[in-house]
């Protein structure tokens, strides 16, 4: 079993920064690729981004060039550096561990985090 947890979520105005973190924990390897997703009112859970064991980046087109994903494999954390905030990036933001990359498709691991809100005003 894993268990993530994020933090880091609140209230940000455009053009504003917000940084979200996501703490791993129970049966991790370092190997596996973790990663974020959101799901803004009344739409469907979107990836943002992913980040392989080494610095490999995915990251979704609508935030390319304002966001960043790393990740401490010492302390199991992965981090979500979020620039340059527009309103339509408003939602409840997801950790995700296990997602698996092939050259086609990226699809979500079995792990999910609680969720934390992202609210950016105009």
């Amino acid at each position: 079993q894993v268990q993530l947890v994020e933090s880091g979520g609140g209230l940000a105005e455009a053009g504003g920064s917000l940084r979200l973190a996501c703490v791993a924990s129970g049966s991790i390897l370092s190997i596996n690729a973790m990663g974020w997703y959101r799901q803004a009112p009344g739409k469907q859970r979107e990836f943002v981004a992913t980040i392989t064991s080494g610095t490999t980046t995915h990251y979704a087109e609508s935030v390319k060039g304002r966001f960043a994903i790393s990740r401490d494999n010492v302390k199991n954390t992965v981090y979500l550096q979020m620039n340059s905030l527009k309103p339509e990036d408003t939602a409840v933001y997801y950790c995700n561990y296990g997602l698996v990359i092939t050259e086609t498709r990226i699809r979500s691991g079995a792990y999910w985090g609680q969720g934390t809100q992202v609210t950016v005003s105009s």
